[in-house]
């Protein structure tokens, strides 16, 4: 009960600087984002701060993780491809909207916590992988969305051949220096439109692996 109150809390005061479709709220109310803070950041879980997390990480603010998941536009969608897996909390949000979430972390200590994480919650539609995230996942592509969690200076070409046609791509790009833009991207026929939506602030993308 405690927790209810908690998540529905932390919807009210996402909801003062952004206002959030049914959807998206549903989700957040289904996550407690207590689980993948670290314990000695548990009290803020609740709150709309960014936190640390291993490997000089940070877990996005729930503000920021409901701007991009709103975003993707994902109502009706079958098959996300998150780049970024992080602690987690942005792949458990959106597999309580769609079928199919793939992860890629490039953190091997990052992955494996937040897959067990998925375990312990029940989460089965949520498939990781280990790998640098910028070369997609061409097993299972096409994706419909695509999302980064981590800035980009600027989108691989690949990715945008796995993303369907029809799909989105939304990401932070680096437009110039320390000035980060959340874009989204359209694929129609074949071609890819963009648009700038606003500024935001992440960590940056990282080339490889780190075991």
């Amino acid at each position: 009960m405690i927790k209810a109150m908690q998540r529905q809390k932390l919807v009210e005061e996402v909801e003062k600087h952004f206002a959030l479709q049914p959807y998206v709220k549903e989700a957040f109310l289904a996550v407690d984002r207590e689980f993948f803070v670290p314990t000695q950041f548990k009290h803020l879980s609740y709150q709309l701060d960014a936190l640390p997390m291993a490997a000089s990480q940070w877990i996005s603010s729930p503000l920021t993780v409901a701007k991009m998941t709103q975003h993707l536009e994902l109502e009706g969608i079958d098959s996300v491809l998150e780049i970024g897996c992080g602690s987690g909390y942005q792949a458990a949000i959106l597999s309580k909207i769609c079928r199919r979430v793939f992860t890629i972390e490039r953190i091997d200590e990052l992955l494996k916590e937040a897959k067990n994480r998925f375990v312990l919650l029940g989460m089965n539609n949520i498939i990781t992988r280990f790998d640098d995230g910028q070369r997609g996942w061409k097993q299972y592509a096409p994706f419909e969305r695509i999302l980064f969690s981590a800035t980009a200076k600027e989108i691989p070409k690949v990715l945008f051949e796995q993303l369907a046609e029809e799909g989105i791509l939304v990401a932070p790009v680096e437009v110039s220096d320390g000035y980060h833009v959340i874009m989204r991207y359209y694929k129609k026929n074949g071609r890819i439109t963009s648009e700038s939506i606003e500024q935001c602030l992440f960590v940056p993308i990282l080339d490889g692996t780190q075991k």
